[in-house]
């Protein structure tokens, strides 16, 4: 099967953008990959053959591309975004992978408004606790869901019948992801939920352990897998997730209440049987989760 897009190139070349990048070396030889990025980002990305070209200087990393793929923070997507519509051919798709979208689906929706390239937002649900191109991987989309961003969320729109639109779906659908089209502000809504909020809680609960420890390290030290897999998110940085809390504390903060109300009723409940129906239906969840594609 040849290439939806002969020439990609990736703005951002780090655990997303490089995994996409080594995802099409993966499936589509044929594909000429370019990356953009600090050149020492770009030194690494080429050395682990994620791109076959660097190039620091976004004119001509843009020139004949026609798949851009933009994996920034969500600030430097959207400082980014009038310059890669200016620079972008006439018929590319411009796409970002960035972790909220009512922010910078707004300032694409501004940005694209006279440009023949089209713009897709786009989040695609996989990653690691840890960033940069040396934790990237061709399989990081496996199984995952991938978040897409329409002019509307009904299956006719003009948006997801354009051939640019159509030819990424094919394009992911190959990396092993599931395509699922919504609007940007249900996108915030549920990333709050599913997403950011198990990052905060996971940053908190390092914080109580933390200031749990004594001078002889317990309770640390009788520490085993089940506090470092319920801490995983707590390794990831602060500067990945500073724009992402900041384009979404509205719905973060009404998950947050929720989350307080949920603690203050386990804390009411752990001397009846109460907190056995919240452990039941707690479980049920899970292997709901557990079970899903």
């Amino acid at each position: 099967m040849g290439a939806p897009f002969r020439r990609v190139t990736i703005v951002g070349t780090g655990l997303i953008g490089g995994s996409f990048a080594l995802a099409l070396r993966k499936y589509y030889s044929s594909c000429y990959v370019i990356g953009w990025d600090k050149p020492d980002v770009l030194i690494d990305a080429y050395g682990l053959r994620a791109i076959e070209e660097g190039d620091p200087n976004l004119p001509s990393a843009l020139e004949s591309a026609e798949l851009i793929y933009m994996a920034l923070p969500v600030g430097h997507c959207i400082e980014l975004l009038p310059e890669i519509a200016r620079l972008a051919p006439p018929n590319a798709l411009v796409t970002d992978a960035c972790s909220t979208k009512r922010a910078v689906c707004a300032a694409a929706a501004e940005s694209f408004r006279d440009s023949s390239a089209l713009f897709l937002g786009g989040h695609p649900m996989a990653g690691k606790e840890i960033s940069g191109i040396h934790a990237a991987t061709p399989n990081l989309f496996s199984l995952s869901k991938y978040a897409l961003i329409g002019d509307s969320a009904g299956e006719n729109s003009s948006m997801q019948n354009d051939p640019r639109v159509l030819a990424f779906l094919r394009l992911i659908k190959r990396f092993g992801a599931e395509p699922l089209w919504l609007d940007a502000a249900a996108h915030d809504r549920a990333a709050a939920v599913i997403s950011h909020l198990p990052q905060l809680l996971s940053v908190a609960l390092a914080g109580v352990v933390r200031n749990r420890t004594d001078e002889t390290g317990l309770p640390l030290t009788l520490a085993g897998r089940g506090l470092r897999d319920t801490l995983r998110l707590a390794g990831s940085p602060y500067s990945v997730w500073r724009d992402i809390i900041l384009t979404n504390s509205d719905n973060l903060e009404r998950v947050l209440d929720q989350m307080i109300q949920a603690l203050e009723q386990v804390r009411s409940d752990l001397r009846t049987r109460a907190l056995e129906e919240e452990f039941s239906a707690a479980g049920e969840l899970y292997r709901v989760l557990r079970d899903m594609r």
